[in-house]
């Protein structure tokens, strides 16, 4: 393995496997009231539920799907069919098995060639924005707003930064773990989405990710044995340098965790978040 080639090329499903929760969830859980992370995980999950504000027969698309733990919780636990837009095929394959009996299906290809067949009463998007490119904002914005019903609700969760001091990536970043990744400000959540959204609610629960690090670099650590043979030594410091390190930038609370609610026209007697 180059030692300038990104680590994040050649991870398996086993080690998010070992690292995460059961809803394979590799983003910020929700920390207000859990106590593990497990329930963090869960929590974040009901928490975008509830802010969707969701219906039985409603129909989701989410946009950089993950492992499917979201169309998983979100079909079984409130009776709604969700499409899922990945460009990983292992990913996919595992979402297919967690939400076997579900009505839950996997679009397998890039988001900005996603056809709109039908209209979506609900979008969602967790932890996918932060790999889109700083000039990819509209585009994605664009998807969502044409895949999406007039009376819909759009909710993007993704990591941010308040000011432009603290930069979007850095190389270390660019090299190791996600190529291509940055960090939006938040003024680009808000300005990109001009003309296409109404800004409903902006939840900043940044703080969360700390904790959430926290958990799964102690899982990572606990499951390193039986990774080892097939990451090897330079992984291992490479990967725990970025779990540490990243929980320095969130404890520090120059990045943070933003969940934004938008409508196209305004929520039909006032949108109500919760918390």
């Amino acid at each position: 393995m180059s030692m300038y080639t990104s680590v994040f090329l050649f991870i398996g499903n086993d080690l998010f496997e070992v690292m995460l929760d059961p809803y394979m969830q590799y983003s910020c859980g929700y920390w207000k009231t859990a106590t593990d992370l497990n329930t963090a995980q869960i929590h974040k999950l009901e928490l975008i539920a509830k802010k969707l504000h969701l219906k039985p027969g409603m129909k989701v698309l989410d946009i950089g799907c993950g492992f499917g733990g979201l169309a998983k919780y979100l079909a079984k636990n409130y009776g709604v069919s969700v499409v899922g837009c990945t460009i990983s095929k292992e990913q996919a394959q595992f979402g297919e098995k967690l939400c076997e009996g579900l009505p839950v299906h996997f679009e397998l290809c890039d988001y900005q060639k996603f056809r709109v067949a039908e209209k979506f009463d609900r979008i969602v998007s967790v932890g996918f924005m932060e790999h889109v490119g700083k000039f990819n904002y509209e585009t994605l914005y664009k998807i969502a707003e044409d895949a999406l019903t007039d009376d819909g609700i759009f909710l993007l969760h993704t990591m941010g930064r308040n000011t432009k001091k603290f930069p979007g990536t850095c190389k270390w970043s660019h090299v190791n773990i996600f190529p291509n990744g940055w960090l939006p400000k938040l003024e680009d959540l808000v300005v990109k989405a001009e003309d296409k959204f109404v800004v409903e609610d902006v939840h900043n629960f940044g703080a969360d990710y700390y904790y959430t690090l926290a958990e799964w670099e102690k899982n990572f650590n606990a499951g390193w044995p039986k990774l080892r043979s097939k990451y090897g030594d330079r992984f291992y410091r490479v990967w725990t340098t970025y779990l540490q390190a990243a929980q320095g930038f969130l404890k520090s609370r120059n990045v943070h965790v933003y969940q934004i609610a938008y409508t196209k026209k305004g929520f039909v007697g006032g949108y109500q978040s919760c918390r």
